[in-house]
C-alpha cells in the first residue's frame, strides 16, 4: 500500500466481464490501444510486462494505451496490483471478471486458447489489427504500433 500512496497508483483493479471489453477498448478511439492479458502465476507475462511498460511510456505522446487485464483470480488481486504497483505499470488497469470464462476468451478473441500471455493491438478507430499469444517479439510488436500513427 505504502507503494501506492507515494507513487499515485490505483489501489484496485476495475473488473472486466466480456461485455465491459468491447466498451473498454471502445472507450479509447482515437488512441492506439494494447490489451495485455497475463497473470502472476505466469513467468513470461512477468518478465514481458517491464518492456511493455518502456515502450508506453516513450509511444504514448503518440497517443500509444497499454491497458492490462489480469487473468488472476480475484482472490490473487492483491498479488496482481503489487507486481502492476512495483514495476510501474500505469492504468487503465483491469482484473477479468468472467461468470463463463470460455464467453469470455471469445468474446476477446474467437481464435485465443486462453493463454497467456496474449496481446491484442486495435487501431484508432478500434478494429482489432494484431493478436498476439505466448512471449511477443517488442521489435515486431513495436514495428506493429508505430504503422497505425
Amino acid at each position: 500500500m505504502f507503494l501506492t500512496a507515494v507513487l499515485g497508483l490505483p489501489a484496485g483493479l476495475a473488473p472486466v466481464t466480456e461485455s465491459g471489453y468491447a466498451k473498454m477498448v471502445a472507450g479509447h478511439k482515437g488512441k492506439v490501444v494494447l490489451v495485455n492479458f497475463w497473470a502472476t502465476y505466469c513467468v513470461p507475462c512477468r518478465k514481458e510486462m517491464p518492456a511493455l511498460v518502456q515502450m508506453q511510456e516513450r509511444l504514448k505522446a503518440k497517443g500509444l494505451v497499454l491497458i492490462t487485464v489480469s487473468a488472476d483470480e480475484p482472490e490473487d488481486e492483491a498479488k496482481a496490483i503489487e507486481f502492476l504497483n512495483k514495476t510501474r505499470v500505469p492504468e487503465p488497469r483491469y482484473l477479468r471478471k468472467a461468470a463463463n470464462e470460455d464467453a469470455f476468451i471469445n468474446a476477446v478473441e474467437p481464435k485465443w486458447s486462453g493463454a497467456l500471455p496474449a496481446s491484442i493491438l486495435y487501431d484508432k478507430t478500434g478494429r482489432k489489427v494484431r493478436f498476439f499469444v505466448g512471449e511477443v517479439d517488442l521489435k515486431v510488436l513495436e514495428a506493429a504500433i508505430l504503422k497505425l500513427f
